[in-house]
């Protein structure tokens, strides 16, 4: 790149131009990104931008102090990337930018924002990631504006093997019109290769806003670089080049580890859960408890040869792939999703089998969708719509593997330049024939010495209070106690005098309670002040910690109003129940209100006293 010549200049660019700005422009990474929009910030405090017309709907608008807002809601760190990006991008062609996070966006500005464009993830059936549950519930409340002045568009992340495909994507759109604004480009719904979505949606709005917004008569005092604020903190390891860690331990933390081919049925009370312990040494890899550490994993080999004798192909056929020749065999390996089902694969599936059954359960609103991709991997599929596959067919329609995170088990302050793993694998027999789940299988299988590729993904918003004084209530059954183990370490290397209360939940507690000697030991040592079990199966009545909360509705009602600080990880539908328990145990103690104990509840996320991680 020279960076002796201006990349944009000041007066509107011919139509050639934009094309070899836009292409440069989604070509380029994150950091290169960042580097551009500094660039072309210096450039414009040089360079007093000549003024563009906004147009839209007809008229030329000559408002000189707008702006582009875009704003982010991430679960698991995808929105907010592509929001960073785009962002950049924009920054780099002068156009005037904020990015936020939903939950830092000022409602009572949207009355007069202009231009929006909002980059917004779907969790699990439809549900708002956590950090914009309180900007679509403004959305939808009565208190939202009309926005007959907004121009806006949304770009939808979501997962096709889930029922309501970008749901929230889909709702906040029309949302937005329903008030009154005016779409610039219609809303993207992109999948988990979100990329191909993305870019061209990116494309899209990037050239509208370079061309309509009005560039302020001032650029040094509207053309900030936004690399200033969070160029320190991009990462060296991605997704896309991730650290290789070596594995310390890989150890069983239940009653039953199983080695080989041992597989459990559904509703059998053995599980295998795992301890691992990765070194991070000379990789400058930081995080805090609350973080999670996304896998590069393999398909196991058992995985990859259950797909070819279901197909019956060569694992040394030759096909393509992103321009690439390799053979077969490694490409389902490496490249392709051999266990979650997508809509788009199931679609064409029915189409070739002529499958009218399957054709029936994809049409819109059938609940048997859902069950499908619960109870079926795609070997499950495979066989029970038997059709003549090519290689190179099938390589195609399968998509590219989905990004798995583990919530981290450990403090750096602890352990030192190592991150521990919680891991739950799923081996079980269905259908007839044995299943193993594709990352935990092939995290299971690592011996001391093993090689995993590996990269950080923060999540601000899960992180022990800034003041050590506070209390703190983890709930956290399952695996789901992985990142308060983390938390537990943090706050006793740090020396934090608020206490530690902590739920658990498994089904039994022999075979079940995690790290049980450490939880025993904390207490011991005054690192855990309190804990409370709920143990599924030990008895007749089943137990489950939302229960345990109602118990201790008294004493949780009374941490909360003295500035307890409430985190849940786990499952999605258990963080749901908790929900529930914490509105009915806070109308209990409140006076009976159960709107206003939503509302506590409400305010309590707003205030970043009230996390959840759940999946």
């Amino acid at each position: 790149m020279n960076a002796a010549a201006p990349l944009l200049p000041p007066s509107p660019l011919a139509d050639d131009q934009k094309a070899q700005l836009l292409s440069l422009i989604n070509g380029l990474d994150t950091h290169a990104l960042w580097w551009l929009s500094g660039y072309s910030a210096g450039l414009a405090q040089a360079h007093q931008p000549r003024s563009l017309a906004l147009v839209a709907a007809g008229q030329t608008v000559t408002s000189p102090g707008e702006r582009l807002t875009v704003i982010y809601g991430s679960q698991t760190g995808n929105a907010k990337r592509c929001a960073e990006r785009l962002a950049a991008a924009a920054e780099a062609a002068g156009v005037p930018v904020r990015l936020l996070r939903a939950d830092a966006y000022p409602t009572r500005e949207l009355a007069e924002e202009r231009w929006l464009y909002v980059v917004i993830s779907t969790q699990g059936e439809g549900d708002p990631p956590d950090d914009a549950i309180g900007f679509i519930e403004f959305l939808n409340g009565r208190r939202a504006p009309k926005l007959a002045q907004l121009r806006f568009s949304v770009l939808g992340l979501g997962d096709s093997s889930y029922a309501d495909f970008c749901g929230i994507g889909r709702k906040l759109d029309l949302r937005l019109a329903e008030l009154g604004g005016q779409r610039v480009v219609a809303l993207a719904q992109a999948d988990v290769d979100f990329d191909t979505i993305a870019l061209p949606w990116h494309t899209q709005v990037l050239e509208q806003a370079r061309t309509q917004i009005q560039a302020a008569p001032t650029a040094s005092s509207n053309v900030t670089p936004l690399r200033h604020a969070v160029a320190q903190s991009l990462p060296q390891w991605t997704q896309t080049n991730p650290f290789v860690a070596e594995v310390l331990a890989n150890q069983g933390l239940t009653g039953r580890e199983f080695k080989g081919t041992g597989f459990r049925t559904y509703g059998d009370n053995d599980k295998d859960v795992r301890h691992i312990e990765l070194s991070l040494e000379g990789s400058g890899l930081s995080y805090e408890p609350g973080d999670s550490l996304g896998i590069r994993h393999r398909n196991p080999q058992a995985l990859v040869e259950a797909v070819l004798e279901a197909t019956g192909l060569d694992s040394n056929a030759t096909v393509e792939l992103d321009g690439t020749t390799m053979t077969l065999g490694p490409c389902l390996e490496e490249r392709r999703e051999l266990s979650r089902l997508s809509r788009p694969f199931l679609m064409g599936l029915a189409e070739h089998a002529h499958a009218d059954d399957l054709k029936t359960i994809l049409e819109p609103g059938n609940t048997q969708f859902a069950d499908l991709v619960s109870t079926h991997q795609l070997i499950d599929v495979l066989r029970r719509w038997p059709i003549r596959w090519e290689a190179q067919a099938l390589v195609n329609a399968l998509r590219a593997p989905t990004q798995r995170l583990y919530s981290i088990a450990s403090s750096r302050k602890r352990v030192g330049d190592e991150a521990h793993l919680t891991l739950d694998v799923l081996r079980y027999q269905a259908h007839g024939h044995a299943h193993l789940g594709a990352a935990s299988g092939y995290l299971a299988a690592l011996d001391e010495g093993g090689q995993v590729p590996v990269y950080i993904e923060a999540n601000e918003r899960f992180r022990v209070p800034v003041d050590a004084s506070r209390d703190i209530i983890m709930v956290g059954p399952g695996t789901g106690i992985a990142p308060f183990r983390g938390f537990v370490q943090e706050r006793a290397e740090t020396g934090a005098s608020g206490r530690n209360w902590l739920f658990f939940g498994a089904r039994y507690f022999n075979t079940g309670f995690l790290y049980q000697t450490e939880w025993q030991d904390a207490l011991a040592k005054g690192e855990l002040q309190r804990l409370d079990l709920a143990f599924s199966r030990d008895q007749a009545e089943k137990i489950y910690v939302q229960q345990r909360l109602r118990e201790q509705g008294r004493d949780l009602y009374d941490w909360l109003q003295n500035g307890a600080h409430f985190y849940v990880c786990g499952a999605i539908g258990m963080g749901k129940d908790v929900h529930a328990a914490l509105v009915d145990l806070i109308t209990t103690h409140n006076g009976g209100d159960a709107d206003a104990a939503t509302e506590y509840l409400s305010q309590l996320q707003r205030e970043g006293r009230y996390a959840r991680d759940v999946y």
